[in-house]
């Protein structure tokens, strides 16, 4: 099974857009156990990501590098 990362880069690549990032990712830089990500796909599709812990961190700096 693939990580966080590779399976939201794996849906971006397929045109999808993440719809929702819980929690959300400029709100705090606090330490988070977990981080949930909504994508929706050109299908119509919806799809969620999830990580824990240290994958979740990951996680968290690579959609902060796809919004700036």
């Amino acid at each position: 099974m693939a990580d966080a990362v590779e399976q939201l880069q794996e849906m971006l690549g397929r045109n999808c857009r993440v719809q929702k990032v819980q929690p959300a990712v400029f709100a705090s830089d606090a330490e988070v156990n977990i981080v949930i990500v909504t994508v929706a796909c050109p299908d119509g599709g919806t799809h969620t990501v999830k990580a824990y812990r240290e994958e979740a961190q990951r996680l968290r700096e690579f959609i902060r590098t796809l919004k700036t």
